[in-house]
């Protein structure tokens, strides 16, 4: 199932124009150059890196590099945390010399290993300094740069309709709001309603992010939030396709809107193994292995529901995989879990 560009639902960030409105959020430890390369492939409009730091950037660590690397994608979008404006600075001219084509500040982590060291979410308590580094990066790039970050600290500090409007005045070219505050980390319902006043407070785009998990939820997201595009991040976990699927769905007329079909098990399974040789190759053996567990989980569980099952149905699959050192165990145990869906699937 490859999606193609929709024409008439495009979104424009600076010069660059999207091929459509839904975009892969950024997600450390997650959102790696495979993972990217794929849901570009079934129609995300956008990839965003993982978070980078921007000071272990500056210092060449190796992992945080790997992080930005470019995926082969037409737009190279790097995601900076940070909380010194002339690091971020740095950092952004960096990502922009090894070829990033839109840059995008991360002011929503709630992490506490990110807030701790304020930054992420952190900076939503400190205005001043967060529009020291929106106005750092801004001037040091000439590519967009673009904002993700949430509704406040808390609910007594609902502050992000007055860091849009600061964002939009130095240059900012979009905004992602995840209708949460920092202090909600991701409990509760995602608060999309609440979105609408950061969309209405400036005059570019705002991406509405948080809970979305089924296509049919974007009218009812969008209507709501005023958002001009969705991003999307648990929902795409084990399922690279997702974010292309919600875009061919919001690309249909709206009163024939039916949701594009999964991929059938065997392309699901095909989808895994490629991108498990890539996490091999990219990372190298040992710590490919390792990054690839949670997503080997996920798409497990993501496949048992397209099959009709319970997320848990490959409990037992999962285990036995998870548990192997060798690649070789791990392919084999993947089609072999694959395999037992599809026979159920038939019986």
């Amino acid at each position: 199932m490859i999606v193609a560009a929709f024409p008439n639902a495009t979104l424009t960030v600076g010069p660059l124009t999207l091929p459509n409105r839904v975009v892969l959020a950024p997600m450390a430890g997650i959102t790696d150059a495979p993972l990217r390369r794929m849901a570009h492939r079934y129609g995300a409009g956008l990839v965003i890196s993982e978070m980078v730091a921007s000071e272990a950037l500056e210092s060449g660590h190796a992992e945080t590099t790997l992080r930005a690397e470019a995926a082969g994608v037409p737009v190279h979008a790097v995601q900076l945390a940070g909380n010194q404006p002339a690091s971020m600075a740095r950092a952004a001219m960096m990502a922009e010399a090894s070829g990033a084509a839109l840059i995008d500040i991360n002011m929503g982590c709630p992490a506490k290993r990110v807030t701790t060291g304020l930054a992420g979410a952190a900076l939503l308590r400190d205005l001043d300094l967060a529009t020291a580094i929106i106005a750092a990066v801004v001037g040091a790039v000439k590519v967009p740069v673009t904002l993700k970050t949430r509704l406040g600290w808390d609910d007594s500090g609902l502050i992000a309709p007055e860091l849009a409007r600061r964002a939009a005045d130095i240059g900012v070219q979009l905004v992602t709001i995840h209708g949460r505050t920092r202090c909600q980390f991701y409990t509760g319902s995602a608060d999309w309603r609440a979105i609408a006043s950061i969309a209405s407070a400036v005059d570019l785009p705002v991406l509405a992010n948080g809970d979305l998990v089924a296509a049919e939820q974007v009218p009812a997201m969008l209507a709501a939030s005023g958002g001009a595009g969705v991003m999307i991040g648990r929902g795409a976990q084990g399922r690279p396709w997702f974010p292309g699927q919600v875009a061919a769905y919001l690309a249909q007329s709206p009163d024939a809107r039916h949701v594009p079909a999964d991929p059938s098990l065997a392309e699901q399974c095909d989808v895994l193994l490629e991108l498990y040789e890539d996490w091999l190759s990219h990372y190298g053996v040992d710590l490919g292995r390792r990054q690839a567990r949670k997503h080997i989980g996920w798409a497990l569980e993501a496949a048992a529901v397209a099959a009709g099952r319970a997320p848990d149905a490959l409990a037992h699959w999962r285990k036995r995989i998870l548990t192997q050192d060798a690649p070789r165990e791990v392919r084999t145990g993947i089609r072999a879990a694959f395999d037992e869906l599809s026979w159920s699937a038939a019986a």
